[in-house]
């Protein structure tokens, strides 16, 4: 597919520039504008139009092809949700607007999403209250361990370290590190937890806190973790939920029941809110009744009359951590998906979610190596160490697929996995589905064994063909020039 600059016809255009009738003037940051046009092509709106069509046609989303990316829950995102945060009363109320006098009136209804959200919450995670500021789930971890520090100061308790098993998600060690704490990882043992007796070798008291994946990257749900919890407690640490997972245990297993003190939501992961490409996120960040005080500001709180309105009075807070009250469209949306569901939907989708996983499992397992072969939950995680033998390693495996309409799993992750395939499909896909892609990964596995040079060449049916992938990290070059 040629780049729009390479339909640039001398002269074209697509609309006309009425002669501007504003007097001219210099304006006070002139010297910051652009002292040259950008060169843009020469097009007709036909050219554009067309051409950002057929771009669009050449990506992956999960509206068009099955997305089974594991650890990053990618299920549908309903299109009602989208209406109604697209509705005026929401999408045209500025967050400077009075909170209860004169415009008051028009910030009510949004102040009272983000109040019914917290709560919705609270019940859901067991925990007493939630900040909806984090704008993605790595700023939920961190503002969870920034709370965590702020507790422990507070507490006059000097501690230094963090513990992190081998198997977390990458950014629980960076959100650690860049809150200052320094980070003791342990390994996995034979059975797929955290080891035991280096966790206990390790935990002291200079350790701040435990962050756990619960159940873990492998797709496993550790049946020790209410024991890991008590003896963190023990030594005055506090316990952190990574809630990347949390699809896989709705309405089954609530974290601030089983001990943990902490926990971010991806909300795009568990309540259907867009993911990735870049755009809003959302990580709220709940906390247990001792960290309440040291909560961001500003705090939304109902009135005796039922109004709402904002807190910006705790002297314990850790401020602001971001604009405002966080991104309220995407919010919003997990808001609308929650109400439809409703209790006993949210633990059908655990459900479904699960079960799917497990259907992955059993139908591969005989085909692909599974390093920790049980029941799992929402994610099963293979390995092509079998195909690797023959030449055919997982990036292979994953650029293969794509030629055949599906869009990869997680490879290569978690790394204590050889050859690591992570497959997430949730319970927002049909048997058939399942049964298409399932097909494709053991008719992959034959043809592993007979033809693996058919493998390794993929993709052949792309705009973009197999790169050299270290050459484009060393040497990325993403602008075009005529």
């Amino acid at each position: 597919m040629r780049l729009i600059f390479e339909k640039n016809a001398e002269s074209r255009r697509g609309f006309k520039i009425q002669v501007s009738d504003v007097p001219q003037t210099t304006l006070p940051n002139a010297r910051y504008l652009r002292k040259e046009l950008p060169g843009l092509p020469d097009v007709s709106e036909l050219d554009v139009v067309r051409h950002y069509t057929n771009l669009s046609r050449l990506n992956f989303s999960v509206d068009t092809n099955f997305y089974p990316l594991g650890s990053c829950t990618m299920k549908y995102n309903p299109k009602f949700t989208e209406t109604l945060a697209g509705l005026e009363g929401f999408t045209a109320v500025h967050p400077l607007l009075p909170q209860l006098s004169g415009g008051g009136v028009l910030t009510q209804g949004s102040l009272e999403v983000l109040y019914n959200t917290k709560k919705l919450l609270c019940e859901i995670t067991g925990m007493a209250g939630f900040t909806m500021q984090p704008l993605a789930g790595a700023h939920g971890e961190l503002t969870g361990v920034m709370l965590i520090a702020a507790y422990h100061k507070h507490n006059g308790s000097r501690r230094k370290y963090v513990i992190v098993p081998d198997s977390s998600h990458g950014t629980n060690p960076a959100s650690a590190a860049i809150a200052g704490y320094q980070v003791i990882v342990i390994p996995t043992d034979k059975d797929g937890y955290m080891n035991m007796t280096e966790y206990k070798k390790n935990l002291n008291e200079e350790v701040a806190a435990v962050m756990l994946t619960c159940p873990d990257t492998l797709g496993i749900f550790n049946p020790r973790i209410k024991e890991i919890t008590d003896l963190a407690h023990g030594v005055g640490a506090l316990m952190y939920y990574d809630g990347a997972n949390l699809n896989a245990v709705l309405g089954k297993c609530r974290p601030g029941d089983i001990g943990f003190d902490v926990i971010h939501i991806n909300l795009h992961k568990t309540f259907a809110t867009p993911h990735g490409g870049g755009g809003p996120g959302a990580g709220p960040v709940g906390v247990c009744d001792k960290l309440i005080d040291f909560l961001p500001i500003p705090r939304i709180l109902k009135r005796s009359d039922g109004t709402f309105t904002l807190d910006y009075h705790r002297h314990k807070s850790i401020g602001y951590i971001a604009p405002f009250y966080g991104n309220f469209g995407v919010i919003l949306k997990a808001y609308a998906y929650i109400l439809f569901l409703g209790k006993r939907g949210l633990i059908e989708a655990s459900e479904s979610a699960v079960l799917s996983a497990n259907y992955c499992r059993a139908r591969l397992k005989g085909h692909y190596d599974i390093p920790f072969d049980r029941i799992c939950m929402h994610e099963c995680v293979l390995s092509a160490s079998r195909q690797a033998r023959r030449g055919v390693h997982a990036i292979d495996i994953a650029k293969y697929l794509i030629d055949k309409g599906y869009h990869p799993p997680t490879i290569y992750f978690p790394m204590i996995v050889k050859e690591a395939i992570m497959i997430e499909p949730t319970e927002t896909e049909s048997k058939e589905t399942l049964d298409g892609f399932i097909d494709t990964m053991i008719d992959i596995a034959k043809l592993a064994e007979t033809d693996p040079d058919a493998i390794t060449r993929a993709p052949l049916t792309r705009s973009v063909k197999r790169l050299d992938e270290t050459k484009a990290a060393r040497e990325p070059n993403l602008r075009w020039r005529g």
